[in-house]
This record gives C-alpha cells, structure tokens and sequence, in this order.
C-alpha cells in the first residue's frame, strides 16, 4: 500500500501514526494492498482556500476528501480493484480547537478526522440520518480497534 503523509502545517504531526492508521482501515475495509493514498496537513489559510474553492462554504474546515479511482470496499477474501484512492487534507489548528471541545487530544482528533476521510473516499456518507448511523459507527469502530492495538 502506498500511503504517502506530508506536513505542510508547521503543526507538530506523527506522520507514521497516520499512515498506520491508514493502512490499518484499508485492510479493515478490503481495499487492495497496492492502493494509493496521499494525507495532507495544512495550515488554517490553505484550508480555508480549499473549502471556499471546492466546497462554496466559508472558512476553514476540519477535513476535506478528494476521491480519484471511486474504490469502495471489498469484503472478506474479496479486495477492491488496485487504484488511487485519493487525497485527504486535514487541518491541525481546526482540529485542536474540536479536541478542546470534545474533551480529548488534538492527536486523537486528527486520527478520527483521517478515518472519516478515508471512510469518504470509499464512498460513506452522512447527509442522511441513516448514512451517519452507519459511517459514524464504523469510523468509531475503526478508530478504537486501531487504538487498542498500538
């Protein structure tokens, strides 16, 4: 699996937990070994030009998801085609000012943020209450079982 993490946030990131955070989920989710993922951390400017420009909504943002290939998820001893999953970009500052709020660390919030991501790129959504049952549910899946095996 190609999972490539770059810190362009001048924020203090560890860029080999997001990258085994990644490739946990895309074994999780049956996604081909040989799939291509890219995680980018970005300060508050370049987030607030990418939300404006590709979401038409003011401001920065905590996470944004740029699907390529479409892959979706495979199923057991049935993975997803190869192919390039996309690009994540998550913004520290956003997401240390969530943690605050949601009583936990700004590490912990970025590794959430990440797995929602990916979770987009495979085609999860949350604008219907049942489409956030699931997703939401699954991103919480992932992220404790991830943790609990560090």
């Amino acid at each position: 699996m190609s999972i490539e993490v770059n810190n362009e946030s001048g924020y203090e990131v560890d860029e080999a937990e997001f990258a085994a955070l990644a490739r946990f989920v895309l074994d999780q989710m049956h996604v081909h070994p040989q799939t291509e993922l890219s995680i980018l951390f970005v300060d508050t400017a370049t987030m607030t030009d990418l939300h404006v420009k590709w979401m038409d909504e003011p401001g920065p943002t905590d996470v944004l998801s740029f699907p390529m290939d479409e892959l979706r998820p495979g199923r057991e001893g049935d993975v997803t085609p190869a192919g390039l999953l996309g690009d994540i970009v998550v913004c520290p500052e956003v997401a240390a000012e969530q943690a605050v709020k949601a009583g936990h660390s700004a590490a912990e919030e970025m590794l959430l943020l990440t797995t929602h991501g990916i979770l987009h790129l495979l085609g999860y959504d949350h604008a219907e209450p049942e489409e956030e049952k699931e997703m939401f549910a699954l991103q919480r899946k992932l992220l404790l079982t991830f943790l609990a095996s560090r």
